[in-house]
């Protein structure tokens, strides 16, 4: 359901795009900058001192390469796809911690994503190193020191304004932090619904600052059905064929509060557009309909050990399940390159009620 205000943004956002009179094509897209965990990783913590690493193979069997990359997953991620030429048509954008990813590779932008990073400082520390979102912040402004060399200031403004922020954060604030009671407090500190204002608070500040720098179109990912990922259904233990209600339950805060915020962004900083990705209903959709995709395993891992493939996530040389495109799950939390297909393609051109207030195409089409 829509309400009243709500569509009076929509006809806003309209109007906005309407103002300028101006569009681009999908292709002018200049750049995209990734912050994010270990869904979007491109490779980030290959190069730090982390436990969370996927450079080995399985990971990336079903790459151009056929080798690892770094990515947690059989093949491309959503971003991969969301850049692909069918999509945006721009270069996936390189890792950050990458040396070489310096002068002209920053041109098509940079991913500062990084496997077991949250939104708060001590989320999966227990990998020892990562990139949290606030440190990846700073870190794109490393970046930006540099592109302030390499274009004037007004180019240097309307390539920020005109490129894309894609944000995929929330998902170990629970899993490897509030869900870990043996291991991290915040559960006993924190109801569900105070956790979930707590995150959103600290989101809202780094969305401002990156807001500040410069960048204006933003995609704000929210957090899937953790409670139906095989780890969590290998711990939960529900019954057949069902989630882990509880889980699932405690995410809604979260999700519900991430649409607001991208509501109350819009409203408050004219000139940009910020979207929230419901990837929470795309994957219930994926999980609940899945031969609807092609897809006719739901609850378990391709790639993993112990109960739903998800006791033990994928190890080193172990053969992964042949039939991978009918698969949700590639290991015990990540989402097979058939999934990331399907959640990219619903970003990037799906209705309202996966993307509100506008897909990834239509806010592509908004220059500013």
């Amino acid at each position: 359901m829509v309400s009243n205000y709500e569509l009076i943004m929509l006809l806003v956002l309209f109007l906005r795009c309407s103002i300028h009179d101006s569009f681009v094509e999908a292709s002018e897209v200049p750049a995209m900058f990734v912050f994010g965990d270990s869904i979007v990783d491109t490779g980030n913590n290959n190069f730090i001192n982390s436990i969370a690493k996927a450079n080995y193979y399985p990971y990336g069997c079903d790459s151009i390469s056929g080798l690892p990359t770094g990515r947690f997953c059989n093949g491309r991620t959503v971003v991969d796809f969301m850049v692909a030429g069918e999509m945006l048509g721009i270069p996936a954008p390189p890792p950050f911690a990458d040396p070489a990813t310096t002068g002209d590779r920053l041109s098509g932008g940079v991913s500062y994503a990084s496997a077991a990073s949250g939104i708060l400082e001590d989320t999966g520390k227990h990998y020892i190193e990562r990139f949290t979102l606030s440190q990846q912040v700073v870190n794109f402004q490393t970046t930006l020191d540099q592109l302030r060399i390499l274009m004037t200031p007004e180019d240097l403004t309307k390539y920020l304004a005109n490129s894309f922020t894609v944000m995929v954060f929330g998902s170990n604030d629970y899993i490897n932090n509030y869900l870990m009671p043996s291991m991290y407090p915040s559960s006993f500190r924190y109801s569900p619904p105070d956790f979930a204002n707590l995150l959103l608070d600290r989101y809202a500040r780094q969305i401002v600052a990156l807001h500040s720098a410069g960048l204006r179109k933003f995609y704000l990912a929210g957090v899937p059905p953790l409670g139906c990922i095989p780890s969590q259904l290998a711990i939960g233990q529900p019954p057949p064929g069902k989630c882990v209600d509880y889980v699932n339950q405690i995410l809604g805060t979260f999700n519900e509060g991430l649409r607001s915020l991208a509501i109350s962004l819009n409203r408050d900083h004219p000139g940009a557009v910020f979207v929230y990705g419901n990837i929470y209903g795309v994957v219930g959709d994926m999980i609940y309909n899945p031969s609807k995709y092609g897809l006719s395993v739901v609850s378990r891992g391709c790639c993993g050990s112990g109960r739903n493939q998800g006791q033990l996530t994928c190890m080193p040389f172990q053969p992964p399940c042949y039939n991978r495109n009918s698969h949700l799950f590639w290991d015990a939390y990540h989402t097979t390159e058939a999934a990331n297909y399907v959640i990219a393609q619903r970003a990037y051109s799906g209705p309202p009620s996966d993307c509100f207030p506008m897909n990834i195409q239509q806010m592509a089409s908004i220059k500013i």
